[in-house]
C-alpha cells in the first residue's frame, strides 16, 4: 500500500511501525510455498522442525499428511504427534487438527500441513487457515505448507493454465500475513521424474495426474507464479522495514516505476509510456496526480483530462493514485521515496511561461530533488490523447445567482450600521476591518464573486461615510486614500483566499461523500454472485448517486436486450434500440447528448472491460432537452461503470468456466458411455449370436448336455443385457430429476430377501450370511428402488470377491437411523478411489487390470438412497481385506416394530 506520509519526513511510517507492533504480539507464521503438489514442502517443513527442535524450541506436529511417501514418514520420528479428533460427517468419520488441544499443550512452535484444507462440518472452523490464525493470536509460531494453485487472487489465472478450478482456496492476506515466505522449487522435469517413481501418488493416480494437470507447461507456469508471489512478498517486506525505520528510498532490490500526470493532453502518452517501461522491468507501476490548491480552477475539460488518464492507467494495469499537496515536485519526491520508487516518468516542461522568471519549473524541480531515482522526461504527444467523450455535458450551475448579491448587499449594510456605532469611539482607519469582516462572510458563504461585490460595495461605503469629506466619493486626505487603497488590496486578497479554502472544503465534502457511495458499491458488487443480482445493484446505484432512470443492456443470441432497469422498464422505441445497438457495437457512448443518433429518447453508454464491451447503460431523466449529465457527473457515471462492468465480466467468466467444466464432464460421460456400450453391449450380444449360432447349425449333433449349457449362456447373458440396460433407464431418471420415489412403511428384511432371491444366480458361487434383527424398525422407502439398491450391492460383491467368500448383510438401528451394510471379502478399495466409487462410470480396476461392470451400478445406489432421504457410504472393512457399504435411512417417528404389529 502506497505511504504517503507527507508530514513525517525522516521518521518512521506510522503505519509501518503499526503493523510491527501487531506482529511482535502474535505468533510468527512461515509459509513453505510451492507450485505443485510433490516439490517437498512438507518434507521441507519438517526438516526445519527438527532443526529448531535441536535448538531447544518446543515443537509438536499439528497435522502431516505424508500421503505414503516413506521419505517424509521417516522424519515424523522424534516428534511430538497430537492426536487428531474425530468427527462424524454423514456417518463417516473424519479426522481433523485437534485446535483445543494444541492450544492447552502451548508449544513454541506447531507444524500445520497443508493449509488451504477445508475442515469437516462441525469443527470450529470452516478453513484450517483460521485454525492458523487463532493459534498465532494466541503467541504461538506455526510452520505450515501451500500450494500456488491455492492463493485466492491467482484462481482465476490457475484455472485458465491448467483447466482446473481450485475450490479450496486461502485469501491474500494469510499470505501477507507471513513473517517468512521459503519456495520449495523443483524443476518440472524433476518433477515428473518424482511422479514416475511413484514418490508423490500411486502409480494410477500418477499416470492421470501427468495427463491432466503435471504437463510441463503447467508446471512451468505454476512455478513462475510462486517465484512472483514470493518476490512480491519479499518486496512488500523491504518496503515495510523502509518505513519502519525512515529509511529513505530508494533501495532498487526490485523496480517501481511512477508516473506524473496533470490536466494536459500529453499525459495520455506518459502513462502508455510508463506501461510499457513497467512491462519491460516485470514492475509495479502507478499514476500519481497531485492535487494543489491551483486544482479547484481547473476546467471542466481539464478535469476530464485528469480523470480519463487515471482511468487509462487502471486500464493498463497500474494504480491511480490522488495525493493532496502544496507543490507537485515535492510531493511526487516524498511519494516516490516512502514507497521506494525507483524511475519516475515525467513529461518536459513546455514553453517558458511569465513563472519561470522567478521558479523553477516542476520538471526542473524534480530532478533536482530525486537524488538517485532515475528520472524519464518524455516529450509526450498530444495527438496521442485519450479518446474524447462524445457526450455533450449539461450547464452545472445558473450563471448568476441573485440571491448571493442580495445577501452580500446586506452583509455590508450590516457593516455599515455597525461601524456608524462605532464611529463615536474608534478611529475612522479602524472601522475598515468592520466592513473586510462583512466581505469575508460572503467569501465564506457565497464564494468569490459575491465578495468581490462586497468588497467594491464596503470600499463605496466606507469612501461616502467615514472619509473626509463624508458624503462624497472625494478622498481629501493622502492618507485616506492609501488606507483605502490598502483595504481594497487585502479585501480582494482576504476574499480570493477565503473563496478558495471554501471551494477545497466543498470539493473534499463532495469527493468524501462520493467515494464512500463508490466504496458501498464495490462491497456491494462484491457479495453478489448472480448476474441479476448485480444488474439490479449497479440499475440501483446509477439511478440513486445520478437522479436518473437506468436501463442495463447485455448482449443476447446476436442482439442485445433489456436485462434490469430502476425504475423498471424495459420498453424501448426504435430509435433507443438503434442507438443501443451502436452504442454496443462501436464501444462508443450514442444517444441523446452523444455525436452519434442523438434523436434517441435515452444516453447510452458502453460497460466495457479491458477486454470488451460486456453491455450497455441507458440513461434518461425528466428533462426532456438537452445533455443529461454534468462534467462531475459523468466521471461519476464512468467510476460507477468501470466498476459494474468488471462485475459482469467476473460472474461471465465464472459461468464460462462452469460450463466448460461441464461440458468436459458431459465429454467424458458420453466417452464412458460408448466405451461402456460398446464393451457391455457388444459382449452379451456375441456370446448370445455364437451360442444361438451353433444351436442352429449343430443342434442335431450336439449332446443333450452341450445344447442345456449353450441354452444357458443366452439366458445368462441375454439377463446381463437386461440388467445392463436397466442401469441405463434408471441413471437416465435420476440425471433428469425424474425419479419420484413409491414411498411406504417396509420391513428391510423382507427386501434384502428378495434382492437375494433375485440374485442367487449371481451369487450362486459365494456364500452369503444375513443378520437383521426381527425387530429392526420399519423404515419409509420405495421397495422397487430400495431392492434395486440390495441388488446392486450384491452385484458389485459378487464381482470383486473371490468365489467361496462370504458376503455379509446386517442392520441394525441407532438413535436416529436404520442403518443397512453389505461387507465382503474382496482386495477392497483402494483409498484413492473411496470417494470416487459412486460416480457416474467409474469403475475400480480388479487385480487383474480387467475392468468390471458398467460404472453405473454404485452411482443409482447413491442416486436411489438420496431420493428416499439417506446416505451411503463406501469403506475398506478393519483388520481384514474387504470394501463395507453402508446405508443409512432416517427412522420414522412413531413407526410400531415388527413385534407389536403382529
Amino acid at each position: 500500500m502506497p505511504d504517503d506520509n507527507r508530514d513525517q519526513a525522516g521518521r518512521p511510517s506510522p503505519d509501518a511501525l503499526l503493523e510491527k507492533a501487531r506482529a511482535e504480539m502474535r505468533g510468527r507464521l512461515k509459509i513453505f510455498l510451492g507450485a505443485a503438489p510433490g516439490v517437498g514442502k512438507t518434507y521441507e517443513m519438517l526438516v526445519s522442525g527438527r532443526a529448531k527442535i535441536a535448538d531447544g524450541r518446543d515443537v509438536v506436529i499439528g497435522v502431516v499428511e505424508t500421503h505414503g511417501r516413506k521419505e517424509t514418514e521417516a522424519l515424523l520420528a522424534g516428534f511430538e504427534i497430537i492426536p487428531r479428533v474425530k468427527i462424524d460427517y454423514k456417518g463417516r468419520p473424519l479426522e481433523e487438527m485437534d485446535l483445543d488441544s494444541i492450544l492447552a499443550r502451548r508449544p513454541d512452535l506447531v507444524l500445520v500441513d497443508e493449509l488451504a484444507h477445508t475442515n469437516a462440518e462441525g469443527s470450529r472452523h470452516p478453513k484450517r487457515y483460521l485454525d492458523v490464525k487463532e493459534l498465532l493470536d494466541r503467541g504461538i509460531d506455526v510452520y505450515t505448507t501451500l500450494n500456488i494453485q491455492h492463493v485466492e487472487s491467482l484462481n482465476d489465472v490457475v484455472s485458465q493454465i491448467t483447466r482446473i478450478r481450485v475450490r479450496e482456496t486461502v485469501p491474500d492476506s494469510i499470505i501477507d500475513l507471513a513473517d517468512d515466505v521459503e519456495i520449495i522449487d523443483l524443476t518440472p522435469d524433476d518433477l515428473i521424474k518424482r511422479l514416475h517413481d511413484g514418490k508423490v501418488y500411486v502409480p494410477r493416480t500418477a499416470e492421470r495426474a501427468l495427463t491432466n494437470y503435471f504437463t510441463p507447461g503447467n508446471l512451468t507456469a505454476l512455478r513462475e507464479l510462486a517465484l512472483r508471489k514470493t518476490a512480491q512478498r519479499v518486496d512488500d517486506q523491504l518496503l515495510t522495514h523502509m518505513q519502519a525505520h525512515a529509511i529513505s528510498g530508494p533501495w532498487a532490490a526490485g523496480e517501481r516505476v511512477l508516473v506524473s500526470i496533470d490536466h494536459h493532453p500529453r499525459c495520455a502518452s506518459l502513462v502508455r509510456y510508463a506501461a510499457r517501461m513497467a512491462s519491460r522491468l516485470r514492475a509495479p507501476w502507478a499514476a500519481v496526480y497531485v492535487e494543489t490548491s491551483r486544482s479547484v480552477n481547473l476546467t471542466e475539460a481539464e478535469r476530464d483530462i485528469v480523470a480519463a488518464t487515471l482511468r487509462l492507467a487502471e486500464q493498463l494495469g497500474g494504480e491511480a493514485i490522488t495525493i493532496p499537496g502544496r507543490e507537485v515536485a515535492e510531493e511526487l519526491v516524498r511519494h516516490a521515496t516512502a514507497n521506494n520508487v525507483t524511475h519516475i516518468v515525467i513529461g518536459a516542461p513546455k514553453a517558458a511561461t511569465w513563472r519561470d522568471w522567478w521558479s523553477r519549473s516542476i520538471t526542473d524541480e524534480l530532478i533536482r530533488k530525486t537524488g538517485e531515482i532515475s528520472v524519464h522526461v518524455i516529450s509526450g504527444n498530444e495527438k496521442d490523447g485519450t479518446t474524447a467523450r462524445g457526450v455533450r455535458a449539461a450547464a452545472t450551475a445558473p450563471g448568476f445567482d441573485f440571491r448571493a448579491y442580495l445577501l452580500a448587499t446586506v452583509y455590508v449594510v450590516i457593516a455599515l450600521g455597525v461601524s456608524i456605532v462605532l464611529d463615536q469611539v474608534l478611529d475612522v482607519r479602524n472601522l475598515a476591518l468592520v466592513f473586510l469582516m462583512a466581505v469575508l462572510t460572503s467569501a465564506v458563504l457565497h464564494g468569490l464573486r459575491p465578495a468581490l461585490y462586497s468588497c467594491i460595495l464596503g470600499a463605496l461605503s466606507f469612501n461616502f461615510f467615514f472619509l473626509p469629506p463624508r458624503y462624497t466619493l472625494t478622498i481629501s486626505d493622502p492618507e485616506s486614500v492609501l488606507a483605502l487603497f490598502f483595504f481594497l488590496g487585502v479585501a480582494i486578497i482576504a476574499s480570493n483566499l477565503t473563496a478558495t479554502v471554501q471551494r477545497q472544503a466543498a470539493a473534499a465534502r463532495q469527493r468524501a461523500r462520493t467515494t464512500e457511495d463508490l466504496y458501498l458499491f464495490s462491497k456491494k458488487l462484491a457479495g453478489t454472485g448472480t448476474l441479476d443480482d448485480v444488474l439490479w445493484a449497479t440499475a440501483f446505484q446509477l439511478a440513486s448517486m445520478l437522479k436518473v432512470r437506468v436501463v442495463l443492456l447485455l448482449p443476447e443470441e446476436g442482439t442485445i436486450a433489456v436485462k434490469a432497469g430502476y425504475p423498471p422498464d424495459d420498453t424501448l422505441d426504435d430509435a433507443d434500440i438503434a442507438a443501443a445497438r451502436w452504442a454496443w457495437e462501436h464501444n462508443h457512448a450514442a444517444g441523446r447528448g452523444a455525436d452519434t443518433l442523438p434523436g434517441a429518447k435515452r444516453l447510452y453508454v458502453p460497460l466495457r472491460t479491458g477486454r470488451t464491451a460486456v453491455g450497455v447503460i441507458g440513461l434518461d431523466s425528466d428533462r426532456r432537452d438537452g445533455p443529461l449529465l454534468t462534467p462531475e457527473q459523468q466521471r461519476l457515471l464512468d467510476a460507477l461503470a468501470d466498476q459494474a462492468a468488471l462485475a459482469i465480466e467476473r460472474v461471465q467468466l465464472v459461468a464460462d468456466v462452469d460450463r466448460a467444466r461441464l461440458a468436459a464432464e458431459a465429454d467424458r460421460l458420453r466417452s464412458a458411455l460408448l466405451t461402456s456400450i460398446s464393451h457391455d453391449l457388444k459382449t452379451p450380444l456375441a456370446a448370445i449370436l455364437g451360442a444361438a449360432g451353433t444351436l442352429r447349425d449343430y443342434f442335431a449333433s450336439m449332446p443333450e448336455e452341450d445344447r442345456a449349457d449353450l441354452l444357458s449362456t443366452v439366458v445368462d447373458e441375454s439377463e446381463r443385457l437386461n440388467r445392463f440396460i436397466a442401469n441405463l433407464l434408471d441413471m437416465t431418471k435420476i440425471e433428469s430429476g425424474a425419479m419420484e420415489p413409491n414411498f411406504a412403511l417396509h420391513y428391510a428384511g423382507d427386501i434384502v430377501g428378495s434382492a437375494l432371491r433375485r440374485a442367487a444366480k449371481i451369487l450362486e458361487r459365494h456364500k452369503t450370511e444375513t443378520s437383521i434383527p426381527a425387530d429392526l424398525p420399519m423404515v419409509r422407502v420405495d421397495p422397487v428402488l430400495f431392492e434395486q439398491v440390495i441388488f446392486n450391492l450384491l452385484d458389485n460383491a459378487a464381482k470383486y470377491a473371490p468365489e467361496g467368500s462370504v458376503v455379509h448383510i446386517e442392520g441394525w438401528a441407532d438413535a436416529d437411523n436404520v442403518v443397512l451394510q453389505v461387507s465382503d471379502e474382496g482386495p477392497g478399495i483402494p483409498p484413492a478411489d473411496l470417494t470416487r466409487v459412486f460416480d457416474t462410470f467409474y469403475r475400480v480396476r480388479k487385480g487383474d487390470q480387467v475392468r468390471a461392470g458398467t460404472g453405473l451400478g454404485l452411482s443409482i445406489c447413491r442416486g436411489f438412497v438420496e431420493a428416499m432421504g439417506g446416505t451411503i457410504t463406501a469403506a475398506n472393512r478393519k483388520g481384514r481385506p474387504g470394501a463395507v457399504f453402508t446405508i443409512r435411512l432416517p427412522k420414522p417417528n412413531d413407526i410400531p416394530k415388527l413385534d407389536e404389529l403382529r
